[in-house]
């Protein structure tokens, strides 16, 4: 039973995250932000975990609290869904193309977060999401998964290629990471034995 629920409430926003990371990368999102909305659908649809979020946030004033708490409560729910980790893959990467654009992903699921983000937007925004706000939501994942992260952009022009390739990349580096490997035989892959950080 890899699930979690993560139920997140601040002055600012109130978030409740739920995964299955044995699903099958079905997604309910609603954040009230639409292109946040289609990159978490990615992240599900490709790496194969069930989620379902919905998020309420102060939008009159821009989108930063929603995607930053967002990627706190998400990172939250993978990490609880995890447990102990025992039998875990724990390493996943992908090269990701996304017509002219390419991005390079790999992913530890060491218990110490870290991230290195290596991507340069080529407009300051998609639509009237901020570009920024991709880093954002990155760090806050990756310090609440406990995870070391690493996205790099190796060439691209549009910026909506650019964020979904890394977005998709996530989803592909997650989806090896968190699976069970049959010849591990529920150890931890580890040889700390523990992947609490």
């Amino acid at each position: 039973m890899r699930k979690a629920l993560i139920a997140r409430k601040t002055k600012e926003t109130a978030i409740e995250v739920r995964v299955d990371l044995d699903g099958t990368g079905h997604a309910n999102i609603a954040t009230g932000i639409g292109f946040f909305d289609h990159m978490l659908e990615q992240v599900a649809r490709h790496s194969l975990i069930d989620m379902e979020i919905a998020a309420q946030g102060d939008l009159h004033i821009d989108h930063h609290h929603t995607v930053e708490d967002t990627g706190i409560a998400l990172g939250q729910a993978i990490r609880q869904a995890l447990g102990d980790a025992r039998g875990i893959i724990r390493f996943g990467d992908a090269l990701q193309p996304m017509d002219e654009t390419l991005t390079r992903v790999a992913i530890d699921l060491s218990g110490r977060p870290f991230l290195v983000f290596k991507t340069v937007f080529t407009q300051a925004k998609i639509g009237s999401f901020d570009t920024e706000l991709v880093r954002e939501f990155f760090q806050a994942l990756t310090t609440n998964a406990g995870m070391n992260l690493h996205i790099e952009t190796l060439y691209g022009d549009n910026s909506h290629h650019i964020a979904e390739s890394a977005f998709k990349g996530l989803a592909r580096a997650l989806r090896a990471a968190v699976a069970i490997d049959p010849r591990r035989s529920g150890e931890i892959p580890s040889t700390k034995g523990s992947l609490a950080g």
